[in-house]
């Protein structure tokens, strides 16, 4: 993910040597001369000095020059070098030797690739240390490390929870630098971290801490997101992130009720996934998903609307005019209304291989970090709708081909202006009447076998990442145990959609958006017969805010 641009860090420059006399002279006098571009740190003994070094690389830092005393009890002053150069093999290395030693400091040039030795004491430093130091410095500015002051994962690209923490920190907002763990970078830092890769992925925080294959809700907790409501109140609870919600949010609390939305990935929902979305009101130029989801999100915490991420809502109690919204981690919260606006899930490719194979080629969505590993491969994107069609144009980008597999034609489900855009593009394939059979692959995606549903043939291509969209379903399970009506799949009724629901327990005809529960409101997707488009849901997610006021009024 594009960082930004974060306060710079001086470069380390380390000094080692067990007399501490010696150690706070060379310290003083380099601080004197790099104080203002670097910082100096000082150790007098190795194991202590490399227990400093793996702090720095756990926290993104950098060593430009390391300058350690060759007679030191635990551990030489080559020793130490030797172990340094594992962590920050760029950095220089300059060995302080007696006369006498001088022999062991010509034979360190060939053990640690040694820069310089200096002999001790190096009065006056203008002459003896200063020119020394200022070559090191110069060589290493050409060559060397830079500082990586954002949260790290490493992980494989092949390891599913890999990719859902690369998701989860990208939609958001958590700016990170991604290393594999079978690249030098990413076993350094395992290293660092005391870990091999068999618990990936591993999170590093800016300051150092470390997460073992985190869940969602650690990392948000870690790293800075809202993940408990603060409140035990409220007049509104929001239950979803997406166009809807983030609407219903803004809406609300702008309006003076005190709001919290409870999101359980990230704000945005699927539309904020979207690569570009070139068909919403008052953007000609079109908008990244993205852009839109972080829009609404800064607009709903300017008017105070809490926002709680990584949380996710397991049950609803109705008793009279009290709503209790229940959460996964057992806490409970008091509302005078709720909208529903949960959105919908990806519905899963049921061919062969492909439960085994999710994550690790295999993708519900085209996620922003999955996306951009395509470079020169050949993928297939599974559906025949716009999001299909969006990802399709994304991925034409970097990708080598760009197969477009649906079980009819593009016109059946697809915008025109897509389609226009996909037929203009060459590296994108259309392959209509045609079905994913099954997907191949040791460890990770390799091929996959499609057939055609007008002659029933079937053949295997070579495949780098298949991404699906082949509808969606509602998650909507735990609605049931509350009274909330729902459709033959799962999708909640509302308003005039409960005519011939039964259950309704007050006089007046339920509001055009509110459930079967008086009082509980339905938005977006998951609403039964929705438009199922981003602008939509934003209307209904503001058009609920009036009728939740309404009823407040009535109550």
């Amino acid at each position: 993910m594009a960082a930004p641009s974060p306060q710079p860090r001086k470069p380390v420059i380390l000094t080692v040597d067990d007399d501490p006399a010696v150690s706070r002279a060379v310290a003083r006098d380099l601080r004197r001369r790099y104080g203002a571009d670097f910082r100096i740190m000082r150790a007098e003994n190795g194991p202590d000095a490399l227990a400093a070094l793996n702090e720095l690389k756990l926290r993104g830092e950098t060593v430009a020059v390391f300058i350690a005393d060759h007679r030191m009890p635990q551990m030489t002053g080559i020793e130490f070098l030797e172990a340094a150069m594992d962590l920050f093999p760029l950095a220089r290395r300059v060995l302080l030797t007696a006369y006498a030693d001088t022999h062991a400091a010509i034979d360190a040039i060939n053990i640690v690739d040694l820069d310089h030795y200096l002999l001790k004491p190096w009065d006056p430093p203008e002459e003896k240390l200063y020119p020394v130091i200022d070559a090191l410095i110069e060589a290493w500015r050409q060559t060397g490390d830079r500082a990586i002051p954002h949260t790290k994962i490493i992980g494989h690209p092949w390891n599913a929870r890999s990719s859902e923490v690369r998701e989860f920190l990208a939609r958001n907002r958590l700016y990170y630098t991604w290393f594999r763990a079978d690249e030098p970078k990413g076993r350094q830092l395992l290293e660092a971290a005391g870990l091999d890769d068999s618990t990936l992925p591993v999170v590093i925080t800016e300051q150092g801490t470390t997460l073992v294959a985190p869940t969602d809700a650690e990392l948000g907790a870690t790293l800075g997101l809202s993940t408990t409501p603060a409140e035990d109140f409220y007049d509104l609870v929001v239950v979803g992130g997406g166009p809807a919600g983030l609407a219903a949010a803004v809406y609300g609390a702008s309006e003076g009720l005190k709001t919290v939305l409870i999101e359980r990935t990230a704000t945005g929902g699927q539309a904020g996934q979207s690569s570009r979305i070139e068909n919403y009101l008052g953007f000609p130029d079109g908008v990244a998903g993205s852009q839109l989801a972080e829009r609404a999100r800064r607009q709903a915490e300017k008017f105070d609307a809490e926002l709680i991420t990584a949380a996710e809502v397991v049950g609803l109690d109705v008793d009279g005019a009290a709503r209790t919204v229940h959460l996964s981690d057992g806490r409970s919260i008091g509302t005078r209304a709720v909208i529903l606006a949960m959105g919908v899930a990806y519905r899963e490719l049921p061919a062969d291989g492909c439960s085994e194979l999710t994550g690790a080629g295999v993708y519900y969505g085209a996620t922003t970090s999955v996306a951009a590993d395509c470079d020169g491969e050949e993928v297939f994107v599974i559906g025949g709708a716009n999001s299909a069609g969006q990802a399709a144009m994304h991925l034409s980008r970097t990708a080598e081909k760009v197969h477009i597999v649906c079980r009819r034609t593009l016109e059946d489900s697809m915008s025109h202006y897509l389609i226009q855009q996909i037929r203009a593009t060459g590296n994108i394939v259309e392959r209509p009447y045609t079905v994913v059979h099954a997907v191949r692959g040791n460890g990770h995606l390799e091929r996959i076998c499609l057939q055609d549903l007008r002659t029933g043939e079937r053949d295997e291509h070579r495949c780098g990442r298949m991404f699906i969209f082949i509808g969606a379903e509602p998650r909507t399970d735990w609605v049931e145990q509350a009274g909330i009506a729902r459709d033959d799949h799962g999708f909640i009724l509302a308003g005039p959609d409960l005519r011939d629901v039964a259950g309704w327990t007050l006089d007046r005809p339920p509001h055009q958006l509110e459930t079967s529960v008086p009082g509980v409101f339905v938005a977006g997707d998951v609403r039964a017969n929705s438009a199922k488009r981003v602008a939509a849901a934003v209307g209904e997610g503001s058009m609920t805010v009036m009728l939740v006021h309404r009823y407040l009024a009535e109550a």
